[in-house]
């Protein structure tokens, strides 16, 4: 941990220069392990300034907000989890100087961002996937609205409630003054044997009744005899990114293909091939994150992640810190273990295959949760909140209009909530291959989220930014009010500290190296 300087303030009133942190009272029943881990979701997802002070003096009660968990031990009859966290959310008890969570609040948060109910869930699709039935949100007819972030809003709301007229401190949301993060991913499923996928797509487009669609496609493919259209689309992609300064992360498989995965749809190319190789090479040459796309086999056995892994260092000479499964295919608490045991630092899986939705009921990113082991995984989640073909294959929807538009939608959705957008376009979207329009809704995709001006990055970044965020934590709270901090070091990144308008009041950096 790298000591921060005391905060100074920048308040003009004298009865305004203390700043108020919150301290956590030790539960006066000791709290289960899915109740501290969505305790310290809904305080991370807060923002609020948490002092630890083991050991040391206690501040002046003038200087500190108490947050204290409620007595209740024994689970509300009857009450979804989903409930739990809209419902008494708004319940949180407020008085001068305190506030009381309940603890079915914190049970909810486990059931939902922890995934808990999905992972007690023995039910599978088709493709072995977890159904979106299974989803408590789903179930509850709320998966586009992110409970668990609007649960952390509204204890934020409640400690400046309990603070009356002395200011609250928060930190920023996101780097360089942006108020939310948006952020483009690619899964590279299609590398070669480009037309097989194209009579695949025509084969969907006229069972769906979609003939003129299918003949527009037909013609595109001709038109690309002896051509390459997914190195076309890969190329697409890069240079829309360019043009408006965006940075992405790019998921490559790393199995070897075989008969048998090619027509089960997983592996499809090898990675060490020359077109694997030249895309690998242009994603790294113009400053994007190469990351793992898990084949199905990672999520049978143990172990193939980190040969996958190893498999993608060998050919990319970066080491691979993020992954997402294939088909958003895994088995939700075992597949993150054995992500979490190859090193990798965080999924991007929690998506839904067949929606756009808050899956994990957050806008933000949260630590792993072992329902199985009740702990909490060194592994970042990192949710899918929007993905093209959600609406193409799955809806029957093929005007990449209406794609976008729903991209946007739910990016308003968390940049209200100065929360995280996370977006996945494949790069095999092109007329050829069986998506007429695609590359040009692309383009206004990008365009339309740059004009918002989120924080954009490749997912690396941005959990380092948000572990970062997270670590930070107030040390001592002095007689007049300063207050000290210590985190670990933020390398280029620059910790904020806000008013509860949201008006920068500090801005601290760290003592060690960078």
């Amino acid at each position: 941990m790298a000591n921060l300087p005391a905060m100074r303030s920048g308040d003009a009133a004298p009865r305004h220069r203390r700043r108020l942190v919150i301290r956590i009272a030790p539960a006066a029943l000791a709290l289960s392990p899915a109740e501290e881990y969505g305790l310290g979701v809904l305080v991370d997802l807060s923002r609020l300034v948490v002092l630890d002070d083991t050991g040391a003096p206690a501040p002046s009660s003038s200087s500190v907000v108490t947050l204290y968990t409620g007595t209740l031990a024994t689970p509300v009859d009857g009450t979804p989890s989903v409930q739990a966290v809209a419902s008494l959310a708004e319940v949180i008890a407020v008085a001068d100087g305190a506030v009381t969570v309940p603890r079915a609040l914190l049970r909810g948060v486990a059931d939902i961002a922890g995934a808990a109910i999905e992972q007690a869930s023995p039910a599978r699709d088709r493709y072995g996937r977890t159904p979106s039935a299974a989803n408590p949100l789903v179930a509850a007819g709320v998966e586009r609205e992110p409970v668990v972030s609007t649960a952390s809003a509204r204890l934020r709301e409640a400690v400046a409630q309990a603070a009356g007229s002395r200011p609250v401190r928060v930190l920023a949301p996101w780097p360089d003054g942006h108020r939310w993060c948006a952020a483009l991913t690619h899964d590279v499923d299609v590398v070669a044997a480009w037309p097989a996928f194209t009579a695949l797509r025509l084969v969907e487009l006229v069972s769906k009744g979609q003939g003129r669609l299918a003949a527009g496609v037909l013609a595109a493919a001709a038109g690309q005899t002896g051509g390459d259209p997914v190195w076309a689309g890969v190329r697409a992609v890069l240079d829309a990114e360019q043009r408006y300064g965006v940075t992405s992360t790019w998921f490559m498989l790393c199995g070897t293909p075989t008969a048998a995965t090619f027509r089960a749809g997983d592996l499809t190319y090898r990675p060490e091939s020359p077109a694997a190789r030249r895309i690998m090479r242009a994603v790294v040459a113009r400053g994007h994150e190469l990351g793992l796309h898990g084949s199905f086999a990672t999520g049978d056995a143990a172990g193939v992640f980190g040969e996958q892994r190893v498999r993608l260092r060998a050919l990319s000479a970066a080491d691979a810190v993020g992954v997402r499964q294939h088909y958003l295919r895994m088995r939700p608490g075992v597949t993150q273990r054995w992500m979490a045991g190859a090193g990798f630092s965080y999924d991007a899986t929690y998506g839904f295959p067949d929606r756009n939705a808050f899956r994990l009921g957050v806008v933000d990113v949260v630590p792993a949760w072992d329902a199985a082991g009740q702990r909490t995984l060194p592994l970042d989640e990192v949710p899918l909140v929007w993905m093209d073909r959600a609406q193409s294959k799955y809806q029957g929807i093929e005007d990449p209009g209406q794609w976008i538009a729903d991209a946007m939608a739910l990016a308003d959705v968390c940049r209200r909530a100065e929360g995280l957008w996370v977006g996945l376009w494949h790069p095999n979207l092109t007329a050829a291959l069986g998506f007429p329009g695609a590359p040009a809704a692309f383009e206004r995709l990008v365009a339309a989220l740059a004009a918002e001006h989120p924080y954009m990055a490749p997912l690396q970044r941005i959990t380092e930014w948000r572990s970062l965020r997270r670590a930070v934590r107030a040390t001592a709270v002095s007689a007049d009010g300063n207050v000290t901090l210590a985190g670990p070091s933020p390398r280029a990144f620059e910790v904020i500290v806000e008013d509860a308008d949201g008006r920068p009041r500090e801005r601290l950096a760290a003592t060690g190296p960078t």
